[in-house]
């Protein structure tokens, strides 16, 4: 068996740009893989390119061999756009492998140790002002099933303005919503990056009465060790690393217990290669993994394949407001029911894609972000 084609397909998605590439053989079989990215996506695509390459005329069995020989090639030249485009590359070559041997990818990673994965709504609660409506959005929630969501609390202008009035507003808005959600339901605080370590402990402080599953990036994630000094006083868990590209990055932060939750996203820490044996490192220090999961349909599957087969698995995000299109788009939907998705049980990922569902949904250029300027006070 032999690649013969490498083909990409870009469609935009409410706020990012779903990125897919088929990885096809002269034996019919072909694999879907996925480099979505909320910024420069043609960038993603000009490497998948350049990558191609180096696949085409190539078996592709042996994944981890080709995963290295294009680590290899770009280890010094990398960052996400080449990781994303190394990790699209790499889903789809487990999809051929699992579908050339008539199993699941879980299957070929060890797994499964779980016959389904409980998972959380994510950017649940947006746009809520009033604690009325973080009180019937959290009981949504747990009408629709789920045993956790994550929201995020803080706004930038807000805290610039009036910090100590932005976190009791906040603050104000999670009573509400931990009395609609109860006791039991995980509460998950999504940060952004946007406190430092001062203003961090004193919002976790606030919050802490109402049980937060974690804080999630409360400060950038470049500096491993302010994190790790963070994580010392903060008194809730730190959930971080969707930006940390590989074993590598992760390796003062895991070692130094700079968070008590990793984050890893299968496409840009470089495919289901590299995340499970973040997977790995982590649990050598008894960190759970609850995997950054953002992307369409093939991030979704590839991100449940490695849950699937790892022992430290925690919780999956869900985008719960694009299920739906995630469902239309595949041939075979992942099966959701009771706050879990249940395992596929079809050869590769489990599902082929019908991308003509998405015929509306052209190419846009990612708008840029707001300022970036911090917030150290």
């Amino acid at each position: 068996m032999k690649i013969t084609k490498i083909e990409t397909f870009v469609y935009w998605i409410n706020w990012c740009n779903w990125l897919f590439v088929k990885v096809s053989t002269d034996e019919g079989l072909y694999g879907w893989g996925e480099g979505s990215l909320h910024g420069a996506i043609r960038s993603v695509e000009t490497a998948i390119h350049e990558l191609s390459a180096y696949l085409i005329g190539q078996d592709p069995a042996g994944v981890e061999r080709h995963w290295q020989a294009m680590y290899q090639a770009w280890r010094w030249r990398g960052g996400p756009t080449l990781f994303t485009a190394l990790g699209a590359l790499d889903i789809a070559l487990w999809d051929i492998e699992g579908k050339r041997l008539g199993v699941p990818v879980y299957r070929l990673l060890g797994g499964p140790f779980r016959p389904r994965l409980r998972v959380y709504a994510s950017h649940w609660l947006a746009g809520v002002q009033t604690p009325e409506q973080a009180h019937a959005g959290a009981q949504e929630a747990i009408r629709r099933g789920f045993g956790g969501f994550k929201w995020g609390p803080f706004n930038r202008e807000r805290l610039r303005d009036n910090e100590a009035r932005e976190i009791a507003r906040a603050t104000d808005l999670m009573a509400a919503a931990r009395d609609g959600a109860g006791e039991y339901t995980e509460i998950f605080v999504e940060c952004a990056e946007l406190l430092s370590p001062r203003s961090a402990v004193i919002a976790a402080k606030a919050f802490a009465p109402y049980r937060p599953g974690w804080f999630e990036e409360p400060i950038p994630f470049e500096n491993a060790k302010a994190m790790i000094a963070l994580q010392r006083e903060l008194p809730v868990p730190i959930a971080t690393g969707e930006r940390l590209l590989s074993r590598w990055e992760y390796r003062e932060l895991i070692e130094g217990g700079g968070c008590k939750i990793v984050q890893p996203d299968v496409m840009h820490a470089a495919g289901i290669t590299e995340m499970r044996k973040i997977a790995v490192m982590a649990d050598t220090y008894y960190i759970p993994v609850a995997p950054h999961n953002p992307g369409g349909p093939i991030c979704n599957l590839a991100a449940m394949h490695v849950a699937a087969a790892i022992s430290n698995f925690f919780i999956l995000e869900q985008m719960e407001q694009e299920r739906e299109l995630r469902d239309a788009l595949c041939t075979n939907p992942v099966q959701y029911a009771d706050g879990h998705f249940e395992l596929p049980t079809a050869p590769g990922l489990g599902t082929d894609l019908n991308l003509e569902v998405l015929k509306a949904h052209a190419f846009q250029p990612q708008p840029m972000a707001g300022s970036s300027e911090s917030l150290w006070r």
